[in-house]
């Protein structure tokens, strides 16, 4: 078993010393072994934290906090929080090291859509649509072919269910929601507003019962499940559908995304989990096979008023 315990109040290592607090904008990666140089250019923004081999870690001019390899990138994002919650940037941008599987803009044009975002509100980014979550007594891996890379690994089972670690930890509430919608990848920027709506000990306690402990495991099952719930945290308003009935009227919301109850279902069955296109200003081919990715991806972008209709499109991308 590859597990690691530590406190959250005794931080393993020494903050990263070239780290600018309360900076404007601050970029946090969850590093394994992934080429980060898409990012080199944005470096001095970068906070990263990685949790493989030493041969592995990132080359000059990153510097970067070793972590152990607990707890996948949920655990990753909590422990800047938790370590970083009273000089967090005033944007942060949460990314893994890799994200050209899940995102096709560069850095810089990602940079300039979370510098708009208000508080509040979860900036995530095209060409993954946001999806939909409601197995609340547990996803049913076997269900799923395409998720068969994650539910083959050997995993930390949780003890309680999704819908208990939700009520417990995240909404704090008894209700209990018809379901929520989530961004994969967890790729996302937030305000340092939206974040300390939450108080630092609601994050403490969320890093403890999700990542350590029994969970403190390189592939805790609350890894997948917390992936799923940043954004209902963030802004329940906009993420969480308390009643299968509170679907909105539009298809999307002032942010571009598919509004609550709209969002994107994979399918039982699927063998290859492709999503679905989100539709913005443009939509882009990513490079997924290339390595390429960030400012380095080449991305063919199409004019969103060549594609067709919303609909037509959205239905093609559940066929693929």
């Amino acid at each position: 078993m590859h597990r690691q315990s530590y406190r959250p109040d005794r931080p393993l290592v020494v903050v990263n010393p070239t780290r600018v607090a309360n900076a404007e904008f601050e970029i946090v990666v969850a590093h394994y072994n992934e080429d980060i140089s898409w990012l080199a250019k944005h470096s001095s923004e970068c906070c990263v934290y990685t949790k493989g081999p030493a041969k592995n870690s990132p080359d000059p001019p990153f510097t970067f906090t070793p972590l152990p390899n607990i707890g996948r990138e949920g655990h990753t994002f909590l422990y800047h929080i938790v370590n970083h919650y009273d000089d967090q940037a005033d944007v942060t941008l949460f990314v893994q090291g890799r994200i050209d599987d899940h995102v096709d803009l560069s850095v810089d044009e990602m940079k300039a859509k979370s510098l708009a975002a208000s508080i509040g509100q979860v900036c995530t980014f095209p060409f993954r649509e946001l999806e939909h979550f409601d197995h609340w007594e547990g996803i049913p891996w076997e269900e799923y072919p395409c998720w068969q890379r994650w539910s083959s690994m050997e995993t930390a089972k949780m003890k309680e269910t999704p819908l208990q670690y939700f009520q417990k930890y995240i909404s704090e509430s008894e209700r209990i929601p018809a379901a929520v919608g989530f961004a994969p990848g967890a790729i996302f920027a937030v305000r340092k507003e939206t974040i300390q709506q939450h108080s630092k000990a609601y994050f403490e306690r969320l890093l403890e019962k999700m990542f350590l402990g029994d969970m403190a495991h390189v592939n805790p099952e609350t890894g997948h499940y917390m992936e799923r719930f940043w954004l209902a945290m963030f802004n329940p308003d906009e993420y969480v559908q308390w009643e299968i009935s509170d679907v909105s009227t539009i298809k999307r919301n002032k942010d571009g995304q598919l509004a609550k109850g709209r969002w994107y279902h994979t399918p039982m069955g699927s063998a290859v989990d492709l999503g679905a296109l989100r539709r913005g200003e443009v939509i882009g081919s990513p490079a997924i096979d290339s390595g390429a990715s960030g400012d380095t991806a080449s991305s063919p972008q199409t004019p969103l008023s060549s594609l067709g209709d919303e609909d037509d499109l959205l239905e093609k991308s559940k066929g693929d």
